[in-house]
């Protein structure tokens, strides 16, 4: 993989011609990209934080499980994210929503986690409208919607299924 880099005066201000750089920039370049590749990973604390959640509490977990998930999940993440940014692309939009997220991921074959999004976003939707005809009332308050309770549906039906 060799990347070009336009490096502007390089060669005028006696450092080594480009032919002499192209080991030195592979090399950079790969570290760059590894670098960069690390700057895109969700933030190690949060996922962390859902591992625990989902385990009694006197079990652990190692760094390098946390790392591996963490990859994962960033990994599928752009995965669904980018099948959602085709679709917009086709339709000549710029902004990506929750129900180009849901038909994503139908589209990918995830139609369990596409039924969860899609009453999430449900709940959601319906949430901001009773949270703004409240700020208009004068009357104030968070409303919280559990994405875990919705994935334990799936889970719930899954293993019913199972039984």
């Amino acid at each position: 993989m060799s990347e070009n880099f336009n490096f502007p005066n390089f060669a005028q201000q006696g450092q080594p011609q480009p032919q002499n750089l192209s080991r030195a920039s592979d090399s950079s370049s790969r570290e760059d990209n590894s670098r960069a590749g690390h700057d895109n990973l969700l933030p190690i604390a949060n996922v962390g934080r859902i591992m625990k959640d989902a385990l009694p509490p006197q079990a652990k977990i190692s760094k390098r499980a946390k790392e591996t998930i963490q990859e994962c999940a960033t990994e599928f993440i752009g995965f669904v994210t980018g099948e959602a940014s085709e679709r917009c692309r086709r339709e000549r939009r710029k902004t990506i929503n929750g129900d180009d997220i849901c038909h994503a991921m139908r589209s990918l074959g995830l139609d369990h986690y596409a039924d969860a999004m899609r009453r999430y976003l449900q709940r959601y939707r319906e949430s901001e409208e009773l949270a703004a005809a409240l700020n208009s009332g004068g009357g104030g308050g968070g409303i919280q919607i559990d994405v875990r309770a919705e994935l334990s549906i799936f889970r719930g039906d899954e293993q019913q299924g199972r039984n």
